[in-house]
């Protein structure tokens, strides 16, 4: 969580009771037609989806209202419409959930006068950690800034501010992790060392949501994905289950084989296929009935005296199935 009033006011906090946790088995986060507006702009409309421990990946364009479905979980807002839970609690009525939420917000909000150390600490205290110089230190130490950690905020680089804000809204150990573009500004290497930890994180039962515009993140951590455009739900799930679905847009296949130009030849008699291309790598094969062509493959180079060598998906990323949920 950000930092609010001066330090020293952290001990004057009061402790709120802490209510029961919902069993395991419940989704930690849950949406149920959740809308929210401002006067006539509607920047979350009727969003339904629930999330239980794992990484989920929340995309979407600017606009499209991934920053107000964290504000809502994060009891930042209150649902215009429809209900938002957090552990079985609404986060807008019920502060003790905050003891199990994590939140890295997108802009910036930490005193540059403050040391790493000192905000992490800050946040330990506010949340009512018996030892928060101890859990500062182990969580400076999980996102690597040990060295970095007694220097002003104010001196650090944009990657560095990023990774502090994980330490802090990781000081306490929380059950659920909301993040919005929680690698902006890290190299390739912290990149590599964060995602690595939120796998760590998802492993050890945590619930994790973050937001993201770089495909990749999403496709290296996770493949439960939520598309948001235009408010709305577009599409949840396994983003490659989601490209499955996808029977208005043609599948690409790459097939490499003993024998690709007789192959060829066989696969156009086919009506499940409509194109193929014989390249220097093989053949690309464009079909619309992907379940079809998986079963014809087999038969139809049995029947020509083929071997394969490779068959393989050429456009199930991610990246395709965002490209054609945002421009449909």
């Amino acid at each position: 969580m950000t930092a609010g009033p001066a330090p020293e006011a952290a001990a004057r906090v009061p402790t709120p009771p802490v209510s029961p946790t919902p069993p395991a088995s419940a989704p930690a986060i849950v949406l149920d037609h959740a809308a929210r507006w401002y006067g006539n702009v509607v920047a979350v409309n009727d969003v339904s989806f629930s999330l239980g421990p794992g990484v989920t990946g929340l995309l979407g364009p600017n606009g499209a209202g991934k920053t107000t479905v964290l504000h809502m979980l994060a009891g930042f807002l209150a649902p215009s419409a429809g209900e938002v839970r957090v552990l079985g609690r609404s986060p807008n009525r019920d502060p003790s959930v905050y003891r199990q939420i994590g939140l890295v917000p997108e802009r910036e909000a930490v005193y540059p006068f403050l040391t790493g150390l000192d905000y992490v600490k800050f946040n330990a205290r506010l949340q009512g950690m018996a030892d928060p110089a101890g859990a500062a230190r182990q969580a400076i130490a999980r996102v690597g800034l040990d060295d970095a950690m007694d220097r002003p905020i104010g001196t650090y680089s944009k990657g560095m501010r990023q990774r502090v804000k994980v330490a802090g809204s990781l000081v306490h150990d929380p059950q659920v992790l909301l993040l919005d573009e929680p690698f902006n500004g890290m190299d390739p290497r912290q990149r590599i060392a964060m995602m690595d930890l939120l796998v760590e994180l998802a492993e050890a039962g945590r619930t994790i949501l973050f937001s993201s515009h770089i495909l990749e993140e999403v496709e290296r951590v996770g493949t439960e994905i939520l598309v948001m455009v235009s408010g709305r739900l577009a599409a949840s799930g396994d983003f490659r289950a989601i490209r499955a679905l996808m029977t208005d847009r043609p599948h690409n296949i790459t097939i490499r084989s003993s024998d690709d130009r007789r192959l060829a030849i066989s696969l156009m008699a086919d009506r499940s296929v409509f194109a193929v291309e014989l390249t220097p790598g093989g053949l690309c094969v464009q079909t619309a009935q992907l379940a079809a062509f998986r079963r014809l493959i087999a038969v139809v180079s049995r029947a020509a005296g083929v071997s394969l060598f490779e068959v393989a998906p050429a456009d199930e990323s991610l990246e395709s199935v965002f490209d054609y949920l945002v421009r449909r």
